[in-house]
C-alpha cells in the first residue's frame, strides 16, 4: 500500500499541469523526506502533551521550534501562566507576498495519567495519543515548509504559525488564552488550519465551516416537603419535575439544522450541587420528599453568530415557563469555541485547493458537512479572514485511546499544503 502511494507521488511528478520546478521540487521534497517527518510524528506522540501537563507542551513546542528556525522562521513562545496553560508557539516568517495563517495545537486529550502513551506503527498505519489531533497536522506543517524551502518558495513567502498549547482545554479569560490567534487572523489574507482531514471511504472532504462549541448549566429549585403532597398548591412540582420539563422542552421545541444541545450530566435532590469545574455532581434524597435543587450541564453547538444568538433566546424563553411553585436559571459558560461559519470567502479557498489538487492528479474535494465535525481554534479567526480547515492528516479515533492515522496521507496532505500556501503568498489566482 505504501509503496503503491509512494510510486503515484512521484509520478505526479510528470504531470505537465506543474510547469513550475519549483512545485516539482516541492512534491519530491516531501516523498523524499517522508522517513524523516515519520520519525518527527513519533517522538512528538511520545512526548504526553496533554493540556494540563504544561511542561509537556512546552516540551513540544520546543521540538518544533527546532524545526521551523533552521528554516528562517523567528520563533517565539507565548507564556500562558495566567490563563492557567502552558502557552502558544508563534512563527513569522515575514515576506514580500500574501500574509497566510497556518493554526494547530501541541496538546493533546491524553493527560499523564491516560494509559494510552505510545507511538506504535503497522505498515502505513499508525497509533498514538494526540497522533491525528494535532501532531499530524503540526508535521503536515513542517513538511510543507521544508518542501517550499528546498525549492526556494519559502524564501518570499509571508507565513504565520500559530501553534496554541490548550485547544483541548482553554484556559481563562478567554480574552487572553485566544488573543494572540485573533490578532493573527486580523492581520492574514488567508487562514490554513490542521486539524484532522475528513477522509471517509477514501474521499477527501475541504471543511469549509465548524460549529461552534459553547457549555451551559441549568439549575432549577422547588419547595421540599413531604411528597404526599407534590403537585399541590403549597409545594408545587419541585426540582427534579423542572428539570424534566426544561430539557424535555428542549428536545421537542428546538431542532433545526446544524443545532445539537447535549444533556451531560444531571443531578437532583435534596441538596444536589455541582463541583467548581463543573465536572462532578453529587446529590441525595429520599422517596417521599419533594427535590429541593436539580442541576445540568451540557453543550451547544451552532453553525453561526445568528443561530446561537437566536437559540440561546429560545432556549430562556423554554426556560421561563416554570411549573407551579418552581424557579430556574440558565447560564452559558465563559468562553467558548465560536462558529467558523460558511462564507464565499472559505468557499473561494477549497476552490483553491481544488485547482492544486487538479493539478496533482488527486480528486476534488466536496465541503464536509459541518454538523459533523467538532469546533476548532479555526473559529476565533473566521470572522476576519477567509479559512479553509481540516488540512491535517486523515485517520480516525480522535479523543479515545487507539486515535490513528493513515500515514501514507502525511504525503499528499504536505504536498497540497506546500503548493496551496506557495500559490496563495504570491497572490496567485
Amino acid at each position: 500500500m505504501r509503496r503503491c502511494l509512494l510510486a503515484l507521488s512521484l509520478m505526479a511528478l510528470a504531470l505537465p499541469a506543474l510547469a513550475q520546478d519549483a512545485e516539482r521540487t516541492m512534491l519530491s521534497t516531501v516523498v523524499a523526506e517522508h522517513d524523516r517527518h515519520v520519525g518527527l510524528l513519533e517522538r512528538m506522540v511520545n512526548v504526553n502533551s496533554g493540556t494540563l501537563n504544561l511542561a509537556g507542551v512546552r516540551a513540544v513546542g520546543e521540538m518544533v521550534r527546532a524545526e521551523l528556525e533552521p528554516l528562517g522562521f523567528d520563533v517565539k513562545w507565548v507564556d500562558m501562566a495566567e490563563t492557567g496553560r502552558a502557552g502558544h508557539l508563534i512563527a513569522t516568517h515575514p515576506g514580500n507576498g500574501k500574509n497566510v495563517l497556518l493554526i494547530g495545537h501541541l496538546d493533546t486529550v491524553f493527560e499523564p495519567e491516560s494509559p494510552f502513551q505510545t507511538f506504535v506503527r503497522d505498515g502505513s498505519r499508525a497509533t498514538g495519543p494526540g497522533i491525528g489531533d494535532d501532531k499530524g497536522g503540526v508535521v503536515v506543517i513542517v513538511a510543507a515548509m521544508r518542501a517550499m524551502q528546498a525549492a526556494g518558495t519559502l524564501d518570499d513567502a509571508n507565513v504565520t504559525i500559530v501553534l496554541t498549547g490548550d485547544e483541548e482545554r482553554i484556559g481563562t479569560p478567554l480574552s487572553i488564552a485566544r488573543r494572540d490567534l485573533i490578532a493573527a487572523g486580523r492581520a492574514a489574507d488567508y487562514a490554513l488550519e490542521f486539524e484532522n482531514l475528513a477522509s471517509e471511504d477514501g474521499v477527501d472532504f475541504g471543511t469549509i465551516a465548524r460549529r461552534s462549541s459553547a457549555n451551559w448549566t441549568l439549575q432549577t429549585s422547588g419547595r421540599t416537603g413531604h411528597s404526599s403532597g407534590v403537585f399541590n398548591d403549597t409545594l408545587g412540582y419541585g426540582a427534579i419535575y423542572e428539570m424534566a420539563r426544561i430539557l424535555d422542552g428542549f428536545r421537542r421545541d428546538l431542532p433545526e439544522p446544524n443545532l445539537t444541545y447535549n444533556v451531560g450530566v444531571i443531578a437532583g435532590g435534596t441538596p444536589a450541587a455541582i463541583d467548581a469545574e463543573g465536572f462532578a455532581v453529587t446529590a441525595s434524597g429520599k422517596t417521599n420528599i419533594v427535590a429541593s435543587t436539580a442541576i445540568a450541564r451540557g453543550d451547544l453547538r451552532t453553525l453561526t453568530p445568528e443561530q446561537d444568538a437566536r437559540v440561546r433566546q429560545r432556549m430562556q424563553g423554554i426556560v421561563d415557563q416554570h411549573l407551579p411553585r418552581t424557579d430556574a436559571e440558565l447560564s452559558f459558560g465563559e468562553g467558548g469555541y465560536p462558529p467558523m461559519a460558511p462564507s464565499d470567502g472559505n468557499l473561494a479557498l477549497l476552490a483553491r485547493l481544488n485547482a492544486v489538487n487538479r493539478d496533482l492528479g488527486l480528486p476534488e474535494m466536496s465541503p464536509y458537512d459541518p454538523a459533523r465535525r467538532g469546533a476548532a481554534d479555526s473559529g476565533f479567526v473566521a470572522a476576519d479572514v477567509a479559512t479553509l480547515g481540516g488540512l491535517g492528516v486523515a485517520g480516525g479515533g480522535a479523543h479515545a485511546e487507539g486515535e490513528w492515522i493513515d500515514l501514507d496521507s502525511l504525503i499528499r496532505q504536505s504536498q497540497r499544503a506546500a503548493v496551496l500556501i506557495t500559490r496563495l503568498s504570491a497572490g496567485e489566482p
